[in-house]
């Protein structure tokens, strides 16, 4: 008896979540409309916004996205260098108007690489020296 008890209710739990979980919606007029997706993002801050909160920010953008060094945390992580993916074309100590692979105090030529452990976060090197940089991005 209980498992006949527990089989019913195991079927009905499935059919509510077969159903609930659809993406299509019956109209009142038995039209059948499949809904609207939503799409979140995480959308990049540029220069000016980051350079604003933290005046001598070491900074770079590359692929639309600004990087920046110094940060606690990500100095301790131990991360692996992958592949090069660019390089500093430009330097900008000027003004706040970035553009891919510009750089507020990195020299040109310095090379950016992926890492193997993560995704927002490429290292720098240049002259003999390894700088971490995290992707800043707001949420």
């Amino acid at each position: 008896m209980n498992l006949i008890k527990l089989s019913c209710v195991l079927m009905a739990l499935s059919l509510f979540m077969i159903t609930g979980c659809s993406d299509i919606r019956e109209l009142k007029d038995g039209e059948v409309k499949e809904e609207e997706i939503i799409e979140v993002s995480i959308e990049s801050i540029d220069a000016e916004e980051v350079l604003s909160l933290w005046e001598d920010a070491d900074i770079f953008q590359y692929d639309g996205v600004i990087y920046m060094t110094n940060i606690d945390w990500v100095e301790e992580l131990t991360i692996t260098k992958n592949t090069q993916i660019g390089e500093i074309k430009t330097k900008n100590d000027a003004n706040t108007d970035f553009d891919n692979e510009m750089s507020n105090k990195l020299p040109v030529g310095a090379i950016i690489y992926s890492v193997k452990e993560r995704g927002d976060i490429l290292i720098v090197e240049y002259d003999g020296e390894i700088k971490k940089y995290l992707a800043i991005v707001e949420g």
